[in-house]
C-alpha cells in the first residue's frame, strides 16, 4: 500500500483527495494532508479522516508517509517538490512543475540525489479517446505527420483569479498558457515529436491580471509537421472545447469535448478491423469524465512505485513540456520566432 499526503488544499486537490481517500486507487491510501490555510485544512479535516498539517516539515517528517502530491500554486512546486525529496518521499506534482527551467532542473537533481520518483500531473494522456489515438500513431498509421492543433476555449471570469491573490500573476501562475493549456501544450507535443521553433501572440482581453487570457501559436517540428496552439480563458458565456486534432498522410483523429475526452474523427486511409466501432466504443471516457484521466494516472503512479517501473511523465518529460511554454512566452515578448533549444532572456513567467 502506497501510503499518500497532500500538500496544498486548493481548487484542484479535491479531485486529488476524493480519489486518494475515496478507495478509488488500488494500493493508494491518503494519510495526511498538509496546507497553511487554517480554513481550507479544517474543511479538509471535516471531509476526510487523515492527520493534519499546518507545517510542511512536520508532515514530511511523518515516517509513514511514502509519496506526496504537490497541490500548491506553481510558483512554489519547486521548493515543495525539493523538500519532499530530500524528506525522502517520492513526489506527484501538478501542471506545470515548475514556471523556470532552473526550477525543473533543481526538482530532477533533487529526486535524482534522493533516489525518489518523480511525477508530473499530465492526466490527458489517459483519456480513453487519446490513448486510441497515440496507440494508431505508435503503429504509425498516421504515416508522415502533417498537422497538430489543440485548442482550449474555456471560460475563465474575474471572479476565478480573484479567489487566490497568486492566479494570473508572472511569479507564480502565468496565464491561459501555463496553466489551463499546459495539458493541450503537452499533448500536442506528445504526438508531434521534438519542436524546432515557435511563433506565438497573446492578449489580456476580459480580466484584470498580470498575464494573458488568450494566445495563439504556430510551431514547426523537426519531422517537419506544422502546429497550432489556441488557447483563451475568454470564451463566455461558458467552457466550449478543449481539443486535440492529428493530420498525417495515413488518416486523420480530432478528439473534442470539454477536455479532451471525446472522440470525434477517426478515418485512416487504410481501414482496419474495428474502426468501424471506434467512434462508439472510445468516443467518451467512462463516468466521471472531468476527474477519469486522475484515476487512470494515479493507479499508472502506484504501478510504477510498487513496481520500479518508468513513468509516462517523470521530471524530464515534464521540463520538456515546460521548455516548450517557456519559448512561447519568449516569442511572445520578443514578437520574433524562438528556437528550441534556447536560453530564455525575456520570457516572465516565474519572474519574482
Amino acid at each position: 500500500m502506497i501510503k499518500f499526503g497532500v500538500i496544498g488544499c486548493g481548487r484542484i486537490s479535491k479531485r486529488h483527495l476524493d480519489l486518494l481517500a475515496g478507495g478509488h486507487i488500488a494500493g493508494a491510501e491518503l494519510v495526511a494532508i498538509c496546507d497553511i490555510d487554517s480554513s481550507r485544512l479544517d474543511d479538509a479535516s471535516q471531509r476526510y479522516n487523515v492527520s493534519t498539517y499546518c507545517s510542511l516539515d512536520d508532515m514530511l517528517a511523518d515516517d509513514s508517509i511514502d509519496a506526496v502530491s504537490v497541490l500548491t500554486p506553481s510558483g512554489m512546486h519547486a521548493e515543495h517538490v525539493i523538500a519532499a525529496a530530500n524528506a525522502g518521499k517520492h513526489v506527484v506534482v501538478e501542471k506545470p512543475m515548475a514556471l523556470r527551467l532552473e526550477d525543473a532542473d533543481a526538482m530532477i537533481s533533487a529526486c535524482d540525489r534522493a533516489r525518489v520518483k518523480l511525477f508530473v500531473v499530465k492526466q490527458n494522456r489517459f483519456n480513453v479517446p487519446v490513448a486510441k489515438a497515440r496507440e494508431a500513431l505508435d503503429a504509425g498509421r498516421f504515416g508522415r505527420l502533417v498537422l497538430g492543433t489543440v485548442r482550449v476555449r474555456w471560460r475563465r471570469d474575474q471572479s476565478y483569479y480573484n479567489q487566490d491573490a497568486w492566479r494570473g500573476t508572472w511569479a507564480q501562475d502565468g496565464g491561459v498558457l501555463s496553466n489551463q493549456a499546459s495539458h493541450h501544450v503537452d499533448l500536442l507535443e506528445w504526438f508531434l515529436g521534438d519542436v524546432v521553433s515557435v511563433h506565438a501572440r497573446a492578449s489580456r482581453s476580459l480580466v484584470d491580471i498580470e498575464a494573458e487570457d488568450t494566445a495563439i501559436a504556430t510551431l514547426q517540428f523537426a519531422s517537419g509537421a506544422l502546429g497550432i496552439i489556441e488557447a483563451t480563458n475568454a470564451a463566455r458565456p461558458r467552457d466550449l472545447e478543449g481539443s486535440l486534432s492529428i493530420l498525417g498522410e495515413g488518416g486523420s483523429v480530432v478528439i473534442g469535448g470539454f477536455a479532451v475526452n471525446k472522440m470525434l474523427t477517426w478515418e485512416f486511409v487504410a481501414p482496419r478491423d474495428g474502426d468501424e466501432s471506434v467512434l462508439e466504443d472510445f468516443s467518451v471516457n467512462p463516468p466521471n469524465v472531468y476527474g477519469y484521466g486522475h484515476q487512470a494516472y494515479y493507479e499508472h503512479v502506484v504501478d510504477c512505485l510498487e513496481n520500479d517501473s518508468a513513468a509516462l511523465v517523470d521530471g524530464l518529460e515534464g521540463r520538456r513540456s515546460l521548455e516548450l511554454i517557456t519559448a512561447l512566452y519568449e516569442s511572445i515578448e520578443t514578437g520574433r520566432d524562438v528556437q528550441l533549444k534556447f536560453r530564455s532572456r525575456h520570457s516572465r513567467l516565474g519572474a519574482r
